[in-house]
């Protein structure tokens, strides 16, 4: 059964208000206590100045709702994240493209993808096992600038049906006889579970292992 793993927000977004509006509050109070020590022991010929009082009571006005808007952004943050793992938990069963150079082979049939920066005369997909031995090798010919995607039917170069497993797969352009750099690479995995961190909501996926949900390109 697909789960997804994550941190619950409530208990954490409680406990971090509680202490945020406890923190104002104990400012608060010192600030004032001081204040009334000062004014009671303030020297009859030389009293404190009003510009003064009215100044610091308004810097701790500042202070205070600073503090106030730091307890709402966080409450808000926590929020968002909950609503994005919830979001993402839809996610789970179905296929996400994602920058990557695996492919995955099941049932005689493994999909992948590259990015072109410029159109190219030829683009051959090179498709290697575990241990780094060509496979297939595919001629794509002329592409387009953009997302480029492939599939392959398990078929070795000598017509043998491959293994169903995952393999590594690269890309080599031609343009006008020169060689075009491709860097973007592009894999599609399966997302088995979802996961809420500090850095945001991960995909896990059976291909590309964690995903940063930022990362898919594309949901199939």
């Amino acid at each position: 059964m697909s789960t997804v793993q994550g941190t619950s927000s409530t208990t954490g977004t409680t406990s971090s208000g509680t202490t945020a509006t406890s923190t104002v509050q104990s400012t608060e109070d010192r600030f004032l206590k001081l204040l009334v020590t000062q004014m009671k022991n303030q020297d009859p010929l030389n009293p404190l100045d009003n510009a003064q009082v009215t100044s610091q009571m308004a810097q701790l006005s500042t202070v205070t709702g600073i503090e106030k808007l730091n307890t709402a952004l966080q409450a808000m943050s926590s929020s968002f994240a909950s609503s994005q793992s919830l979001q993402a938990a839809g996610m789970i069963g179905r296929s996400v493209l994602s920058p990557g150079s695996s492919l995955s082979l099941q049932s005689g049939n493994g999909v992948g993808g590259f990015t072109l920066a410029q159109d190219v005369d030829h683009a051959v997909v090179t498709i290697k096992d575990k241990a780094g031995n060509v496979v297939h090798s595919k001629d794509m010919g002329a592409q387009k600038t953009g997302d480029v995607m492939f599939s392959w039917d398990g078929k070795t170069d000598s017509g043998a049906a491959a293994p169903d497993g995952i393999y590594k797969f690269e890309i080599s352009a031609l343009q006008g006889g020169q060689k075009v750099k491709v860097d973007n690479l592009l894999s599609l995995g399966t997302v088995a579970s979802v996961s809420l961190g500090t850095t945001g909501v991960t995909l896990n996926t059976d291909v590309l292992g964690a995903v940063d949900v930022s990362k898919v390109k594309q949901i199939f």
